[in-house]
């Protein structure tokens, strides 16, 4: 291999020499045009140097509970012997302490630091150490799980700030900047470009997330995401991941949302959020057609709150949120943060389309209650299985619901679905356990009622059906053979 690189040498060397003989000129070099870059590379050296002081890694200790295994059998049962040594005595439970890195940043000089709230829930202890090394305990002012943003306090003064942006401003394209502390190697620096705006993600409805292409890797959390400008435009928050770590895709909090949480959490009030008082869910092609709606757009209300904010104005379920206070609504994951962001109060106008028709309904903004976790349990214990029935058509087995079901899941009628077999109801997505609520956005009330309701749907139209699962309701399109 050496000798046939000597060898393409030489033959190189040979051709100049050549060349040179004939009287033509030799440039050992090639020259490029001269041209103007079209993108100027950015340099994040004055950022880093400015503001990467106000800049703070955040260790945590938390105290845990191990129960000690036990066995499974009664002590004189003669089982108990086999098992009882891998199991170990039983007795109290065993603490021990957990310990976690993140990051924060600094937003006055008196020591006030903004962070991520999962990077100081439930800690004991909070350690704040800056870029001159210096450390101090911090004092948990506050913290928001739903807009996971936390606010700390340590005693000192004349501390290093970062600028607040606007994150309102910011482009699909713009570089942004992010500095925290991956797998603990502190004050790193990564940088990347915004890839989307306004991001909602399944567990977050109430947060319009900032898509990244910055590395962020655990132990970034709560860190700061800087603009070109130096201004703070987001806090670092969440990865997509399939191994743990960085695969291209980073959610940052909007600083704006996060701002406004910090200010009510400063002054030791709970954080707000503006409530509708609907689930809503995306409008599909097939969804569009069942509802003779010319194109899938808008947030289709799958289920409204008794007393709430939505059936005080009259929204139904069936009807579709085409826009909310003047700002069209493309899809459902637009709404959350729209009304989130609104006072208790505040009069919004909501278009939307009933029956393909257009109206709009004037609704007043409420607080979102402070007991909206989900309480739905599984349905089939309440369930009476001596009136059980069969929908051909469908391809279902259903059965009805008892008062305490209906009680237990909060609906006033329905059947519950008992076994799916391939047919026109699997291939709509239902499946056992499901309570079939609405066919047609005509309500279910009986198993013999839904015999008769689909025995007389039309043949090959896409139909709406309503169904409640644990996650809440939502509608599903229905396609009927003969």
């Amino acid at each position: 291999m050496q000798g046939n690189h000597r060898r393409l040498r030489r033959s190189v060397s040979a051709l100049c020499v050549a060349l040179a003989l004939t009287g033509l000129a030799v440039t050992p070099t090639v020259a490029w045009a001269d041209s103007a870059n079209l993108v100027a590379l950015p340099d994040f050296t004055p950022i880093v140097k400015h503001f990467g002081p106000a800049v703070v890694n955040i260790s945590t200790t938390e105290t845990k509970e191990a129960q000690q295994p036990q066995s499974p059998f009664p002590p004189n049962s003669p089982l108990n012997q086999f098992f009882a040594p891998f199991a170990g005595p039983s007795g109290p439970a065993h603490k021990y302490q957990v310990q976690s890195l993140g990051s924060g940043f600094i937003v006055s000089s008196d020591g006030y630091i903004v962070t991520a709230a999962h990077v100081v829930r439930g800690a004991q202890k909070i350690i704040v150490s800056l870029t001159n090394h210096q450390q101090y305990q911090a004092k948990l002012v506050g913290l928001s799980n739903r807009i996971d943003v936390a606010l700390l306090k340590i005693d000192a003064k004349n501390l290093p700030t970062v600028q607040i942006g606007d994150s309102g401003r910011l482009q699909v394209g713009q570089w942004v900047l992010a500095v925290g502390a991956p797998f603990g190697f502190e004050n790193s620096v990564t940088q990347g470009v915004v890839s989307a705006t306004s991001r909602p993600l399944p567990d977050d409805p109430y947060i319009p997330f900032i898509q990244t292409d910055v590395p962020i890797n655990p132990g970034n959390s709560g860190g700061p995401l800087f603009n070109m400008k130096g201004q703070v435009v987001g806090i670092n928050d969440q990865i997509y991941t399939n191994s743990g770590g960085y695969m291209g895709l980073s959610f940052s909090i909007p600083i704006t949302v996060a701002m406004d949480a910090v200010k009510q959490l400063k002054i030791h009030q709970k954080v707000h959020f503006g409530w509708l008082g609907v689930m809503v869910q995306d409008v599909s092609m097939d969804l569009a057609k069942s509802f003779h709606m010319k194109e899938p757009m808008g947030a289709l209300v799958s289920q409204v709150e008794p007393d709430g904010p939505a059936a005080k104005a009259g929204l139904k379920p069936g009807d579709v949120i085409v826009s909310f206070d003047g700002q069209p609504i493309y899809n459902s994951a637009q709404l959350p943060p729209l009304v989130g962001g609104l006072p208790a109060g505040f009069q919004a106008k909501v278009g939307i389309i009933r029956d393909g028709k257009a109206m709009t309904l004037p609704v007043t903004v409420e607080s979102l209650p402070s007991n909206m976790e989900e309480q739905a349990g599984e349905p089939h214990a309440a369930q009476a299985p001596e009136q059980k029935g069969s929908v051909a058509r469908m391809k279902i087995q259903v059965g009805p619901l008892s008062a305490a079901a209906r009680q237990q899941l909060d609906v006033s009628s329905g059947v519950l679905v008992l076994g799916v077999a391939n047919g026109p109801a699997a291939l709509a997505g239902i499946r056992p356990g499901d309570v079939i609520l609405q066919v047609a956005q005509q309500p279910v009330s009986s198993v013999g009622q839904l015999q008769k309701m689909v025995a007389g749907l039309p043949v090959g139209q896409p139909i709406p059906v309503l169904i409640h699962r644990r996650e809440g309701n939502f509608y599903v399109v229905l396609s009927l053979p003969r």
